[in-house]
């Protein structure tokens, strides 16, 4: 009998297991994108998602536009013959006069308030109500997040950075705080344009 629930726990994992690979989210390297700067031997591009056609492929239903949150693709390709270290890279969203910081993922959840409490006289259902999910709780936004410390010569890292605004002409991903694991020296800032949309 103590085989069973054993037996039903490892069916839920192969069962979630293959969910996440049907799901798998791919993009195209940096260098594909029109977008892309070069410092030095580091390649980045930003890519901005905003339409439903868009956000689909990256967080299937919830698209975060529709509740004030633009996601930003991030790509980095370490083309040089160093390891590069990025856990004091600094990320901003500009545009003329602005910049807006970017939000964890873990927060995300929180930027749709608390419920304030109905003062009204509430009536009990006779059957219980499926409680509302908040949409910008979804598992896609967290694991999709950026979250690369280092890069090794050849390798390549991306990941979403998610900015509470829209999605503003001429605005401009600022990169900064990229460094050189062998000499410790940062890289040249880089100011990457999101004016080019997801490729189809």
């Amino acid at each position: 009998m103590a085989r069973k629930p054993l037996i039903l726990a490892l069916c839920g994992a192969a069962a979630a297991t293959l969910l996440l690979a049907q799901n798998t989210f791919k993009h195209s390297p940096a260098s594909s994108y029109p977008s892309v700067m070069n410092i030095g031997k580091l390649k980045i591009a930003a890519v901005r998602y905003e339409s439903d056609t868009e956000t689909k492929q990256a967080f299937g239903k919830v698209n975060p536009n529709e509740y004030g949150v633009l996601p930003v693709l991030l790509i980095l390709e370490n083309v040089g013959d160093q390891t590069l270290l990025l856990d004091r890279m600094k990320v901003v969203y500009q545009y003329p006069g602005n910049e807006v910081l970017p939000i964890a993922a873990t927060d995300l959840p929180y930027l749709l308030g608390v419920k304030r409490p109905n003062s009204g006289v509430k009536y009990p259902s006779p059957i219980p109500l499926p409680k509302k999910k908040n949409p910008l709780s979804a598992i896609e936004l967290q694991t999709r997040a950026f979250a690369a410390k280092t890069i090794i010569k050849g390798d390549s890292a991306s990941g979403f950075f998610y900015f509470e605004t829209r999605y503003r002409k001429s605005a401009v991903i600022y990169v900064t705080g990229i460094r050189e694991a062998i000499t410790n020296k940062e890289l040249f800032f880089a100011d990457v344009p999101l004016d080019s949309p997801v490729p189809e």
